[in-house]
């Protein structure tokens, strides 16, 4: 009878220890099945997160900082500029030293020499980041989130524009309760000498100020400002051109190079003429048509 119980007691003991094992081993596979697998070549010890730039803030710093008299960085754009700068070193277009967070002049040659590599030239290649060029040079480096373009051109007053613009402008109109006609578009390269090619890209327009008063030209120039132009008013003693407001859409991905030095003028306080003047406009709290849209 004892020899009996005592193998009872060992039976009963290896099952036991079956029971555990087995639970052991569903554990494993339980947390196998959980683990997430990493893309293939890549280890999960290796497996990281990429960092996300900010389109906006990118391309506001690509205007904004190579009109700097120093390395001040524009706020809000340091993580995604250093991650396009990370990118362009990678790819040997950018020395180290110039990965820093500041879109100066020299990312910007760099950054135009990579749009010419994908075939770009002229406009498309002056080193304002448009969002094809920036979603190639991000793959596998970097996710690209708030992207912006221009949209197709279009005609108005006989002129053309994209559909940015035009999406502004008619905003614009909304607020002042009265159309607003236009003296000169965009992509008008050599159209008027005396814009010095400001107007050779997009986002960039002139409207005929004729029988306003002084007060209505500002309010203008005010409300064109609001939902993201830079404007200001011209007079004839400035230049060899009549009375007229002069808007360049800030953050237009089609700006021509003179353009996007006007909008980073504006930014520090200027006029966005040659003489490098104090901005003699209305002063308002400067945003883009994007942040303008998020608060209305």
């Amino acid at each position: 009878m004892a020899s009996v119980t005592k193998t009872r007691t060992a039976a009963t003991r290896l099952l036991t220890a079956v029971a555990v094992l087995s639970g052991l081993v569903l554990s494993a596979a339980q947390a196998h099945a959980a683990t997430p697998t990493p893309p293939a070549g890549e280890s999960s010890a290796t497996a990281t997160v990429l960092p996300v730039v900010d389109m906006e803030a990118t391309v506001l710093a690509a205007q904004i900082d190579p009109r700097r008299a120093d390395s001040t960085q524009t706020p809000g754009a340091h993580d995604s500029v250093l991650a396009v700068e990370q990118a362009l070193q990678a790819r040997g277009f950018l020395a180290a030293q110039w990965v820093d967070g500041y879109f100066g002049t020299s990312t910007t040659t760099a950054y135009a020499a990579y749009q010419r590599s994908l075939g770009f030239s002229g406009l498309d290649a002056n080193g304002l980041p448009g969002v094809t060029s920036l979603t190639s040079l991000g793959q596998g480096r970097y996710t690209l989130t708030r992207t912006i373009g221009p949209g197709a051109k279009l005609q108005r007053d006989g002129y053309t524009v994209n559909t940015r613009t035009q999406n502004m402008l008619t905003e614009a109109e909304r607020l002042l309760g009265f159309h607003l006609t236009l003296d000169q578009g965009s992509y008008n390269p050599g159209g008027d000498p005396t814009s010095a090619g400001t107007h050779d890209g997009g986002g960039v327009v002139d409207i005929n100020v004729d029988g306003m008063t002084s007060a209505t030209r500002n309010n203008v120039a005010l409300v064109l400002r609001q939902v993201g132009f830079a404007a200001w008013v011209r007079n004839p003693t400035q230049g060899n051109w009549p009375w007229h407001i002069h808007a360049a859409a800030i953050n237009d991905t089609d700006l021509a190079t003179q353009a996007q030095n006007q909008t980073g003028d504006y930014y520090l306080g200027l006029n966005g003429l040659a003489n490098h003047g104090a901005d003699d406009g209305p002063r308002i709290t400067i945003q883009t048509w994007e942040q303008y849209q998020r608060t209305h």
